[in-house]
């Protein structure tokens, strides 16, 4: 005797969308990183673009005559152009939500990243501020763990925010600890 199989065990799963999959914890939304991490950016972008164009020119001039020292200024401008208009996108990309054991972290505009840290498996929780960061008033949350593969760092916080951030990040750790 055969049995007629159901239509629910020849059902495709439900295929997400990239919104369901790179979406916060449920009852929660993503905080995102202030705007002056754009200004960041693209002052790295300007102090790399310059120095680099400069140089290429003076050896171009140099090697291959007056003509060629126009291709690495060109080459530097076109860099700093697009490093100047992905800053935003690239800032818009970033945030995080601190569920209930774990925190939430998505990034990346071309590569979509959502990593999730367990508050048990935080090791270190430190804020750090290059001089530039210093300048503008904002500084990177970091999270470190065992597992050294994951990028868990919350960029471009204002700095009071940071520092909160990072005392609370640090308390549930301790609350969750596992016990490495």
């Amino acid at each position: 005797m055969e049995f007629a199989a159901s239509d629910s065990e020849h059902r495709e799963p439900r295929r997400r969308t990239a919104r369901e999959a790179f979406a916060p914890p449920e009852g929660t939304e993503w905080t995102r990183v202030g705007g002056r991490l754009d200004a960041y950016r693209r002052a790295v972008a300007a102090a790399v673009a310059l120095p680099c164009a400069v140089a290429g020119a003076v050896l171009a001039w140099l090697w291959l005559g007056p003509e060629a020292a126009a291709v690495p200024v060109a080459a530097a401008a076109a860099a700093f152009a697009a490093a100047w208009f992905a800053a935003g996108p690239a800032r818009r990309s970033w945030g995080y939500a601190e569920g209930p054991t774990d925190l939430y972290l998505t990034y990346g505009t071309v590569v979509r990243q959502l990593v999730v840290v367990p508050y048990g498996r935080m090791q270190v929780v430190d804020v750090t501020a290059d001089l530039l960061e210093q300048a503008l008033g904002i500084a990177t949350v970091r999270v470190r763990t065992a597992a050294t593969t994951a990028d868990t760092r919350i960029p471009g916080l204002p700095l009071d925010d940071a520092v909160v951030l990072r005392d609370r990040l640090a308390a549930r750790s301790e609350t969750f600890s596992t016990g490495l």
